[in-house]
């Protein structure tokens, strides 16, 4: 990073930056999204500009000061909109894509009726005179009614020097449509040559049925491919039973507050999170943690917005609603990862942004060519081919290929517990060869329990030594300190006061009871770093509870070794099988964990890890995931704790579990909202068959223009004659941006 990159890093870092995804409208193909994202991308105040064309949506990131109208005028200048002043955007969207729905069937509908009798008047009575003045009047409404869409666009892209799919569709239709309006109307003046008049208004009519019907099919298809957040938004009722002054009252969920109290019967969606108050009941919790089992909720228990009250009422208050609840967070993070570019996309961008001037330039040599080297009839063929190469190459099915692919699946891993955060992470899974697992809470419960504690031959005073231990461990924010904590309660034992409480990162903590003696908690290597001595059958007790797959930690005080507790983390049922299919999949998995080499290697050889790494630091694990990618490796990493977010960091994919912390989860690309480990190797797999479907959707959008593009500029016509109809092309142009579509939508059907 250079000197100026730093300042103006640094510069936007002082002012508040807001990252919002907002409906557009107006788009019509992949060189519209890129020229809204330019303009955006161009406006004082925007950071940074994504458009995702397949959902019809840009994600900003813009100074917080900035007055949202600035980013609605922006776009508005080269004829689209953007919805900034919506409470609910996405109902807003929904609401536009129905309605733009029913106006393209409208059009389309129309435009087919009265094209039907141009294209027999066209095919079957050619030299019929009136039939050409009938075609005239018919091919008015057609093009300049319920196709002016194509004319009103391509001129407002012209304003600013673009051009995209419109100026194509405008060009080709209006030229073909005004050289048979001057036939119509002159006739005599071709007749005069020697030459006849020929009307092309079934080519122009017929152009503008087809890629109607085209973007009609497009829309429908598209609709589907975000159906996965439709049901997402769908877990969340509408109405709910708030308790106020003793009674009951039903009010909009976008009314209520925090702190009141809610009511919710068997059966029905909780509409917010809060805490039970009142009541008991089991509820059906799979949307979050995908167990199937539901789980008992009784006063002072949590409860989430979405899942589902099954037997019993009960009351819960509040805590976080509107865009604060979980629902709402996980519906957020799918919808800005749909929006979300992968990186083979910003090349295609690329492409569909220069597109349309290179088609149009061979458009124009194609004419040229053909005029001089056409022979009798030079200018016809030079009309027909200029036409149909503009209407061939249309840059749809590039604009489609990768978003439409990202967006399906993305929803597909938000229904299969996977949430997925940015489209880059979804293209890069497919490439992990090495794996990192976390230990604690990613193989094993992450539910630790303490299942031994054994004092020194010396020590006696166990009651107060215990004082000192629950004092020192509820200071720590360590997960074993918990269970150490948990514990010492179950003894009846009470914390004393100490003093120069200290945590040592990695290690364990440190503290002085009121007579001054130093005691420290915490690993075998604290203990061997401060010199603190352990007595021989300590030490037998120890190797043989590590041994057991048991967490040792070592309670020193007084220059010796006082006590050791076991701690026990039971191993997930899933994780053999899942580490099995990894392996099996050609991976290579590691485990990484804090704990002593012995519990590493029982609990690594219980899962059928061969490579672990016992005792790292939280720095540590980074530097062993580096070490990983210096040797060519593509490297995700899995866990749940703030211990791993250094290593998250630094993974290639970074995956984490959905009951870790939340930095965790924040660092993370990928997070499972399941405990259940097989989720990874289905993440994997699914980015495996997205990318596949990226590359065969690229394959096809380019081999189209490819072999299209020649051929309708005439390449085959000094071989066998053939030249491409540009009623033709017209219908294979729709047929390629709707083939895209169906193409992503097959990844709905995997089965992961």
């Amino acid at each position: 990073m250079d000197a100026i990159d730093i300042i103006e890093d640094t510069e936007r870092k002082a002012k508040t930056v807001s990252k919002k995804s907002f409906p557009v409208t107006g788009m019509t193909c992949a060189a519209c999204a890129s020229s809204v994202e330019s303009m955006l991308g161009h406006t004082e105040g925007v950071y940074n500009a994504s458009v995702n064309f397949a959902n019809s949506t840009v994600l900003v990131e813009y100074d917080s000061a900035m007055d949202l109208s600035d980013l609605q005028n922006a776009v508005r200048q080269i004829g689209y909109d953007i919805i900034v002043d919506a409470e609910d955007p996405t109902e807003v969207q929904e609401e536009l894509s129905k309605k733009h729905y029913v106006s393209i069937k409208k059009r389309t509908l129309w435009s087919a009726i009265l094209t039907l009798p141009i294209f027999l008047l066209g095919m079957f009575f050619m030299d019929w005179v009136p039939g050409r003045w009938i075609s005239l009047v018919l091919a008015v409404p057609i093009l300049f009614w319920f196709g002016r869409s194509f004319f009103i666009n391509a001129f407002k892209q012209a304003r600013f020097g673009k051009a995209n799919m419109d100026t194509l569709v405008a060009l080709s239709t209006g030229i073909a449509f005004l050289f048979s309006a001057f036939n119509t109307f002159f006739s005599e003046f071709w007749l005069s040559k020697g030459m006849e008049p020929h009307v092309y208004y079934e080519a122009a009519t017929v152009i503008i049925t087809f890629i109607s019907l085209g973007k009609l099919l497009e829309e429908k298809a598209k609709s589907n491919t975000s159906s996965a957040i439709k049901k997402l938004i769908g877990l969340q009722p509408k109405t709910l039973k708030v308790i106020a002054d003793g009674e009951e009252r039903e009010i909009p969920i976008s009314s209520v507050k925090v702190g009141q109290t809610i009511l919710v019967r068997p059966g029905e969606k909780i509409p917010v999170d809060g805490t039970v108050s009142k009541g008991s009941s089991y509820v059906d919790e799979s949307m979050i943690t995908g167990e199937p089992v539901p789980v008992e909720k009784t006063k002072d228990e949590k409860v989430f917005a979405g899942t589902v009250n099954q037997k019993g009422s009960f009351q819960f208050v509040a805590d976080r609603v509107g865009g604060e609840t979980l629902l709402s967070q996980i519906i957020k993070m799918v919808q800005e990862a749909q929006g979300s570019k992968a990186p083979v996309q910003k090349l295609v961008d690329r492409i569909a942004g220069i597109f349309v001037p290179v088609v149009m330039t061979i458009s124009l040599v194609t004419f040229i060519t053909w005029m001089f080297l056409g022979g009798e009839d030079a200018f016809t063929h030079a009309l027909l081919t200029a036409v149909a190469v503009l209407v061939i190459a249309c840059p749809c099915a590039l604009g489609l290929a990768t978003p439409t692919a990202i967006m399906v699946g993305i929803g597909k891993g938000a229904e299969h517990n996977i949430l997925i955060k940015d489209a880059e992470s979804l293209e890069l899974g497919y490439k992990v060869n090495a794996i990192v697992l976390d230990k604690t809470g990613t193989i094993t419960e992450g539910k630790p329990m303490v299942t031994d504690m054994v004092f020194a031959d010396h020590v006696t005073d166990h009651r107060a030594l215990e004082q000192i231990l629950y004092a020192m461990e509820g200071q720590s924010e360590h997960p074993l300190a918990e269970a150490v904590v948990s514990f010492l309660k179950n003894r009846k034992v009470n914390p004393v006061e100490i003093l120069n409480f200290n945590s040592i990162t990695g290690k364990g903590v440190r503290a002085e009871a009121l007579d001054g003696t130093l005691y420290l908690v915490g690993n075998h290597k604290l203990m061997v770093e401060k010199g603190i001595a352990m007595d021989d059958n300590l030490g037998h007790m120890v190797e043989g509870l590590e041994q057991e797959a048991k967490t040792v930690i070592y309670f020193g005080g007084g220059g010796k070794v006082k006590a050791i507790l076991a701690i026990m983390d039971s191993i997930k049922n899933s994780s053999k099988e899942a580490i099995r299919e990894m392996q099996g999949n050609g991976m290579e998995v590691y485990m990484m964990t804090g704990d002593n080499k012995m519990t590493a290697e029982a609990v690594s050889q219980q899962v059928g890890i061969k490579s672990y790494e016992a005792e790292v630091l939280p720095s540590e694990k980074a530097d062993f995931v580096k070490r990983l990618q210096e040797s060519g490796k593509v490297v995700a990493m899995v866990g749940d704790g703030i211990n791993d977010s250094q290593a998250l960091a630094q993974a290639d994919v970074s995956i984490a579990m959905g009951k870790g912390s939340d930095i965790a989860m924040d660092v993370a690309k990928m997070t499972l909202i399941t405990s259940d480990l097989n989720a990874i190797p289905k993440a994997l797999k699914l980015s495996h068959k997205t990318v596949i479907g990226i590359r065969q959707n690229l394959f096809w959008a380019f081999i189209y223009n490819i072999i299209g593009i020649p051929i309708a500029a005439g390449l085959l016509y000094p071989i066998n004659g053939f030249l491409l109809d540009p009623m033709i092309a017209g219908a294979a142009m729709a047929f390629s941006s709707v083939s895209v579509v169906l193409n992503s939508l097959r990844l709905k059907t995997i089965k992961l």
